[in-house]
């Protein structure tokens, strides 16, 4: 500061380098604003090259107003000063601000260079907005910047690579003349990204052995190599790749250890990962920090809890990025005990909360779904973008569909920017009630804040439209805009939604067509429409297909299998895909059992549910359900009476369906007073169907007495069902009492507000 007070005082500067000279030594908010008053005092407010500088510390020192208020206060702007502002709005990753201020920068005349079009590219693939990605790289072929310049072309490969288009993405690399370091990296984590590590780990090497110093792979590129082999469970080319980092002296970087030890995690050699880490001798925050954040990522809290410890009697002090991915875990494994715990001892320590702590803390009590916590939590945070958008989805997450909503629109009001967490919770919310309108003054708000290309948000959007039953809307937004597996089932579960299940199968075919790779849950999914269609055919196809594709039997995947095949009456089949899986929860077999009684096998039923038992899978009422149905279809007296009372035993409460599916069961058998007894000792009111049943059942075996009783009984509970006067009157003219049935009619056209007309022929 003396040296800057010294300089006020000599003569007028002349030359712009001695500002940018003095600008070197300043440090605080203070200092600044001296500075900047000097460059107005000696008459070089108007420098672009000064002001693009003070416009540049000024962000560095999160004054972000001055510096909007210094570039927008300047006459004349070139494309220097428009290179600083965009790279302030991005460095605070405000990328809808990026894309509308560059528009404003065409509207000026001014063209961009080769260090604004990577910035734009990049706030294009932050949001996946190929479009516009699309016509920048049109912009950059035109004014010559492409393919000439590395740079360019390099951030072009990874918008098309962030945006799931890797074809685009290898063309737009070939088309680079000389390619470095920056071009390489980004296809490679491109092929990765994109779930083609094989591709990812053959473009590393052949970049390896290109051999020029300017293509050597850096920690960036090794990084996106080390997740490859993660992704394939590939430990020997891993370990090769450890060999190489420390060969070239780079293993010793944060990314590199991090990425290292999430390898060797997936790979499933967690003493490998140690190993690597205990490797390290002088180990810094740095160091802690990956072991923790790896470990916090696989869910492993009582090892990250020992680390935690461990770096403390190191003479570590853990920040809050440690602190925070401890946090992250615990929310991400559910472990409320343990992430409760946690937070006692942040407080018992006096560890001063920074806004990434409080973050974590908000965000893993969303997860919890604990919201009196969060909400506590919030009031002392509320000026923090992030926190209001964690909100909204812990509101969502437990069902608080209209507080989310509340939320939102109170976001909106105070101008708060909605990240896609927060838009994505309220639409959802939307979608759970209902509410259309809504959802499509959200869709507007989308479409304003830059967010309609982003996939979650648009998945989001086609889930809402599809369960409000707006087929035609979600299909719209589905064709226009970018997509990924998720949009794919969203679109197929919304038509499975309106039972429009051909329609279904047809997206699949067509997704299979237009090259996009299903996933465990598209198969689920599209299984479901099969069974559904009762399609052996189509069913049959798509099960060739999770063959052919290498896909692995899951648990999910073969329930699906094995209710499709028995819906579809293939019960040996069924039968297969069952006895082949070796996991099994209730899921499952309550798949097969009902399988086995809906077609008519209700012997098989039983005996499935006896293997059941043997392998130690608690049934619930489902189970139950579906025994009972099989043993009342099938007249299996005394198994459905035992299968009743085993429910007692694995502490099952019958519910009314079960009690329906019982009085069924013995009134097909003839038992009519066990059944009416059953009936009378229910802990709750019997409903129509099962009054109905009964009364049909007294009817077939004449027991018209009984019938009568019955009847009576149903009247008194529900007085203005019709039905119940009909059948009443019925059975008094099976036994010729004509008087009472006719008193009976009389009755129900004064009780009920519609009586039964009378039927009549104009012939």
């Amino acid at each position: 500061m003396v040296m800057l007070m010294r300089t006020s005082c000599a003569l007028k500067f002349q030359h712009a380098e001695q500002f940018i000279s003095l600008s070197k030594h300043i440090t605080t908010l203070e200092s600044l604003l001296q500075f900047h008053a000097l460059t107005v005092t000696t008459g070089n407010s108007n420098n672009l090259f000064i002001a693009s500088k003070i416009i540049s510390l000024y962000d560095s020192l999160h004054h972000h107003t001055s510096s909007s208020t210094l570039f927008h206060s300047l006459p004349f702007k070139d494309t220097f000063l428009f290179n600083s502002f965009l790279k302030s709005l991005f460095s605070r990753s405000l990328f809808p601000q990026v894309l509308s201020f560059f528009s404003h920068m065409r509207a000026s005349n001014v063209l961009p260079n080769h260090f604004t079009i990577p910035i734009i590219a990049s706030a294009s693939a932050n949001l996946m907005f190929l479009s516009h990605g699309a016509c920048l790289h049109a912009l950059a072929s035109k004014i010559g910047l492409f393919p000439s310049t590395s740079a360019v072309g390099s951030s072009f490969v990874s918008l098309y690579s962030r945006c799931g288009h890797m074809n685009l993405a290898c063309k737009v690399f070939d088309e680079i003349p000389v390619r470095d370091v920056v071009a390489w990296t980004a296809l490679v984590v491109g092929y990765v990204q994109n779930g083609e590590g094989e591709k990812g780990l053959r473009c590393l090497r052949e970049m390896h052995g290109v051999g020029e110093d300017y293509q050597k792979p850096n920690s960036r590129t090794f990084e996106g190599g080390f997740l490859a082999c993660g992704n394939l469970g590939a430990l020997r080319e891993g370990m090769c790749l450890h060999g190489l980092v420390m060969k070239n002296g780079i293993g010793c970087s944060q990314v590199i250890w991090s990425s290292l030890l999430s390898m060797y995690f997936k790979c499933g050699v967690t003493r490998e990962a140690y190993r690597s880490f205990c490797e390290v001798v002088d180990k810094d925050l740095l160091t802690w920090t990956s072991i923790i954040g790896v470990y916090a990522r696989f869910g492993m809290m009582i090892e990250c809890v020992r680390f935690f410890w461990e770096m403390q009697e190191n003479q570590v002090r853990p920040d809050g990025v440690v602190i925070g991915c401890i946090l992250s875990g615990f929310g991400n494994s559910m472990d409320v005990a343990g992430g409760k715990a946690f937070h006692g001892l942040i407080v018992r320590r006096h560890v001063v909360p920074d806004e990434m702590v409080n973050n974590s803390l908000l965000f893993m009590y969303c997860k919890f779904g604990m919201l009196s916590f969060a909400e506590r939590l919030f009031h002392g945070c509320r000026q923090n973008e992030e926190c209001w958008n964690f909100m909204a989805f812990g509101y969502n997450r437990i069902g608080k569909n209209v507080k989310c909503i509340e939320l939102f629109r109170e976001m909106q009001y105070l101008e708060i920017r909605s990240e896609s967490i927060g838009i994505v919770s309220a639409i959802a919310s939307c979608a759970q009630l209902g509410a259309t309108n809504l959802g499509r003054s959200l869709h507007c708000n989308v479409i304003k804040s830059f967010l309609h290309d982003n996939v979650s948000v648009t998945n989001s959007l086609i889930e809402m439209y599809g369960k409000c039953g707006k087929i035609t809307f979600a299909s719209r937004i589905f064709n226009r805009s970018e997509r990924d597996v998720i949009s794919w089932n969203t679109l197929i579960l919304s038509h499975i939604h309106v039972e429009h299940h051909e329609e279904a199968v047809n997206l699949f075919n067509k997704m299979i067509k237009e090259g996009q790779k299903p996933n465990t849950a598209t198969f689920v999914v599209v299984l479901s429409a099969c069974s559904h269609l009762a399609s052996l055919e189509k069913g049959e196809r798509v099960h060739r297909y999770i063959n052919g594709s290498g896909l692995e039997l899951n648990l999910p995947l073969g329930t699906a299998l094995v209710d499709m095949y028995a819906k579809c009456g293939q019960l040996e089949k069924s039968r297969k895909v069952f006895d082949s899986m070796t996991e099994k929860d209730v899921i499952c077999w309550n798949a097969m059992i009902s399988g086995y009684g809906m077609n008519g096998y209700a012997e098989y039923a039983v005996e499935i549910f006896q293997h059941m038992e043997e392998s130690n899978v608690k049934p619930n009422e489902i189970t139950f359900l579906s025994l009972l149905s099989a043993c009342a279809h099938a007249g299996l007296v005394e198994e459905g009476k035992c299968m009743f009372a085993k429910m007692q035993s694995y502490t099952v409460k019958p519910n009314l369906k079960h009690y329906t599916c019982m009085v069924d069961l013995l009134g097909r058998s003839g038992n009519l007073r066990e059944a009416e007894a059953l009936v009378l000792s229910m802990p709750t009111s019997p409903d129509s169907g099962m009054l109905g049943a009964l009364l049909g059942h007294c009817k077939t075996y004449n027991q018209v007495e009984m019938g009568i009783r019955i009847a009576m009984y149903a009247i008194d509970s529900e007085p203005e069902n019709d039905g119940y006067y009909i059948m009443m009157a019925n059975l008094y003219s099976s036994i010729g009492r004509w008087e009472e049935a006719e008193n009976v009619r009389k009755t129900m056209k004064e009780m009920c507000s519609m009586g039964k007309k009378t039927g009549w022929s104009i012939l």
